[in-house]
């Protein structure tokens, strides 16, 4: 796929604390009724869904949820590459990343789910093969393990240590459970070699105890 496959408008699934990042893999559970409409009709046409993340200062109504809350700038161009109907009428979708777009309006509501124009051509290198990458794994992985061990994370450390450099830094942010900011700014990430430091820091800062330089006073 090229930039000029890319739609000028498509149809938005946000949901918080969720990342899509270009070549990852979201698995998704689709039951509302409003995004099996998206998803029927993203199936009738380019199989494109656009995943963003509301943005954190969201106001919620009386009942506790914002049916339309203000969105960040940037998300993620999704293509469905699996889908299961379930008997119920719901589905279990995977999508696989493609590109990041820039949200430049919302067009209104189709069948319930929000709709936008988009500018995917900031981010033409998401759809290239990915440069040379620095990071130091070790120190990396280092920090992952305090940060699992901290939350009581269960891993499957053998099949993150097979993992290649890219796919590392491409399922180690989709998975960590950090923050919507957070998540935004991984997928902000001007490239790989960004997102590595942003995510060590990320992971450093998560796997610290607050009380670590307390039992260790300065002399």
């Amino acid at each position: 796929m090229t930039l000029a496959d890319m739609p000028a408008e498509l149809g938005l699934f946000p949901l918080r604390e969720v990342l899509l990042l270009p070549r990852g893999k979201l698995p998704l559970n689709v039951f509302e009724p409003r995004y099996i409409a998206l998803l029927e009709d993203a199936l009738a046409g380019t199989r494109l869904i656009g995943m963003i993340q509301p943005r954190d200062d969201t106001m919620e109504d009386e009942d506790g949820e914002d049916q339309f809350p203000p969105l960040y700038d940037i998300g993620a161009v999704g293509r469905i590459t699996s889908l299961t109907e379930r008997a119920d009428g719901t589905y279990a979708v995977t999508l696989t990343g493609l590109a990041r777009f820039r949200l430049l309006r919302e067009t209104g509501l189709h069948r319930g789910y929000r709709r936008a124009r988009i500018d995917a051509s900031s981010f033409a290198s998401d759809l290239t093969d990915s440069a040379d990458l620095y990071f130091d794994r070790s120190r990396m992985l280092t920090a992952l393990r305090r940060y699992c061990s901290m939350r009581g994370f269960g891993t499957r450390w053998n099949v993150i240590d097979q993992m290649d450099d890219e796919t590392l830094l491409i399922t180690l942010p989709m998975i960590c459970p950090f923050p919507a900011a957070e998540k935004q700014a991984l997928l902000e990430s001007a490239s790989l070699n960004d997102r590595a430091r942003t995510l060590q820091t990320l992971l450093e800062l998560a796997g610290h105890e607050p009380d670590d330089d307390a039992s260790h006073p300065p002399v």
